[in-house]
């Protein structure tokens, strides 16, 4: 297989020069998408999730007509005309998979609540193609009645099709605790006409399963201590084997399975020795790689997946700058082209079907102004039809660019990151909010739309999103330099950020504030700790205000493997770091916070309790009178509902306007 040497920057991603510091003022105030009301920005798609059958003759998704409930849809292809339409009144489709060409199973939930108002599981039930042949398979009711006897538990949950062409069974998972501890996730083959369900052997401590070619359980990610190990199923012995093992915290000499290829080559993700992750083709034989990378990405760790039909490899998504797809398949590659070229400025990711009878292919367009849109192109008449938009509302011509940019920090470290500069408005000495991502052992910044950010640009505010140290998606050495950093050098590179955007003329020093959710909560009250001279307010929702407790909080939904072996290593020892931890965490220095702060909690988090929000507010309240309080009772770790999102950016750019907005 030919090397993929991907650029890092494709020409989609617009880049900063045309916004010199020297930009003229302009007298346009009212960002074009300023009429807009809330809502517009995080109502739910009325499109999502859109899948070929394996055949290629109809198209299923995620539909909500009329704004009503989100229900399973299935379109023919040829007559682009809606023929099915499932799902209760009372619920709305969560996810949906094709089982065949004529069957499909699908989960519920309710997209009107927050997490603690979901009473019900997910459950799962099975449906022929033309509606028929309804069944419920997993039960929602977590209390066990006669009325389910012949359901699984609402513990399981759908995982993958099992098998190749006409079978009507799927794989759930199960998972088995021992003090509160996930101990294994069980796999079970299930079949969607009688209900029968078959529990597969496992090794010992399985937390993750991939299927091979033809939909066989193949590969098992098992945790031992500290280590992953991954197994395979050797079809010639029919036993489990280790092929590797590697650190699970540390992430060195990771090995990430990505797919079996229809020849039943492995692929996976891994860094090889590099300082990035690329993707490999591996012998399961002689347990090696390949000696040369299949694909890689300059400044990105691979991130992506193969396309492939039951016979044949056509080619790769990755995740660089943008989402992108490459093709080995020349058919394909002509198709993409031409796609491109009627959907400029947009990431158009195809899909196929497993084994096409039209020649017809689906079509997600997306963009950093759109929240996407879906197509189907036929690969002979090259006609592109569009059959769905997941936003009503938002017109693209009125959305904000995001630009990829880096900047570098204090001690020379390139720090990438995405701006986004609201529209109709001079890029010049503008309020600024920096909004921090969670995690924080994750890539944040993507090309792509995010209502958060359009909403803060349409209200006339630039938006700054950091990668920082200890991010994933850009190699180790970045990953690494963040460890033991926080409240340290990770809160110095976002301070950069926003030094770096004022110094460029984007941002006003003056009207600077921080903003983000779980680490990106604690990070904007760090940022109000160490740089009060820089940000002039604050907004932070469910986010981490001492350190300590996630050292201690047992009812959480963190592992004791992760409090023994992760927090160590990626936040620091309790005992030994001792000071330090007592220094980075905000409830110990709330009495410094004096600017203007938000703080927001959800009562049914599990990840951050509530616990966090509570003594960090006790703390704070009494020497700062401008902090706002807000508790959304049956939200999880972030805002579910509609109604809850609109309630709490309403409350922001009221708290922005104030604090850091036009008029001031």
């Amino acid at each position: 297989m030919k090397r993929l040497l991907l650029p890092g920057l494709v020409a989609l991603a617009l880049s900063l020069p045309a916004f010199a510091a020297d930009t003229p003022p302009t007298v346009i105030i009212k960002a074009p998408a300023a009429d807009l009301p809330v809502s517009a920005f995080f109502e739910h798609a009325a499109f999502s999730d859109a899948g070929l059958s394996p055949d290629g003759r109809t198209v299923a998704m995620r539909y909500a007509p009329n704004g009503g409930r989100m229900r399973l849809a299935v379109m023919d292809v040829k007559t682009n005309k809606i023929d099915v339409i499932v799902g209760p009144s009372d619920a709305d489709v969560v996810s949906f998979s094709w089982v065949n060409e004529n069957r499909l199973v699908f989960s519920l939930g309710d997209r009107t609540v927050g997490d603690g108002e979901q009473r019900l599981g997910p459950g799962l039930y099975a449906v022929n193609r033309d509606g028929t042949g309804m069944r419920q398979l997993i039960s929602r009711k977590y209390l066990t009645d006669e009325s389910n006897k012949n359901l699984l538990q609402p513990n399981h949950q759908f995982f993958a099709v099992a098998g190749k062409r006409d079978s009507d069974d799927v794989f759930v998972l199960n998972a088995t605790y021992r003090n509160d501890d996930l101990e294994a996730v069980n796999l079970l083959r299930l079949n969607t006409r009688t209900g029968r369900a078959i529990t597969v052997t496992r090794p010992p401590r399985v937390m993750q399963w991939y299927l091979d070619q033809n939909g066989e359980p193949r590969l098992t990610a098992s945790q031992e201590g500290p280590e992953t190990i991954i197994n395979y199923l050797d079809p010639e012995t029919g036993k489990w084997r280790p092929i590797t093992r590697f650190d699970s915290w540390s992430g060195k000499n990771s090995f990430m399975p990505q797919k079996f290829g229809p020849d039943g080559t492995l692929y996976v993700a891994t860094e090889n020795g590099q300082d990035k992750r690329a993707l490999y083709a591996f012998d399961l034989k002689s347990g090696k790689l390949s000696a040369e990378p299949m694909v890689v990405l300059p400044e990105h760790d691979f991130e992506g997946g193969l396309v492939t039909t039951d016979d044949k490899l056509l080619g790769v998504i990755t995740q660089g700058e943008t989402a992108a797809s490459h093709w080995f398949d020349p058919q394909m590659q002509a198709a993409q082209a031409d796609i491109d070229a009627r959907l400029p400025d947009a990431a158009n990711l195809i899909s196929v079907a497993q084994r096409s009878k039209e020649g017809v292919v689906l079509v997600r367009s997306f963009s950093d102004t759109s929240a996407g849109t879906l197509y189907l192109y036929n690969l002979q008449s090259k006609e592109l039809v569009l059959f769905g938009k997941a936003s009503q509302r938002l017109d693209p011509a009125r959305m904000s660019y995001k630009h990829p940019v880096k900047y570098t920090a204090r001690d020379g470290l390139p720090i990438p990151a995405y701006l986004t500069l609201p529209k109709g408005v001079a890029p010049k000495n503008l309020p600024l909010v920096v909004l921090v991502h969670g995690g924080p052992s994750v890539r944040g910044g993507y090309w792509g739309f995010d209502p958060q950010v359009q909403f803060l640009a349409s209200r006339g505010y630039a938006v700054l999103e950091p990668d920082f140290r200890g991010s994933k998606g850009y190699g180790r050495k970045h990953e690494m330099a963040g460890w033991r950093q926080w409240g340290l050098a990770m809160q110095n590179d976002v301070a950069d950020g926003a030094k770096w955007a004022a110094a460029k003329g984007f941002a006003d020093p003056k009207r600077i504030c921080i903003a983000g959710a779980s680490y990106g909560g604690y990070a904007t009250l760090m940022g109000l700790i160490n740089d009060p001279d820089i940000f002039k307010c604050g907004v932070s929702w469910v986010g981490v205000t001492d350190i300590n407790l996630l050292y201690s909080v047992t009812w959480g939904d963190m592992s004791e493997e992760a409090r023994k072996y992760q927090l160590p290593l990626w936040i620091g020892d309790r005992e030994k770091d001792a000071a330090q931890l007592k220094a980075t965490s905000p409830i110990e220095q709330a009495a410094r916070i004096k600017r203007p702060l938000i703080v927001a909690y959800g009562g049914a988090d599990n990840r951050v309790p509530i616990v966090h929000g509570t003594k960090f507010y006790s703390a704070v309240k009494s020497h700062n009178p401008d902090v706002e309080w807000i508790e959304y009772v049956d939200e999880g770790h972030g805002w579910r509902s509609v109604k809850t999102n609109v309630d709490f950016w309403s409350r922001v750019e009221t708290f922005l306007n104030k604090h850091i907005g036009a008029a001031q």
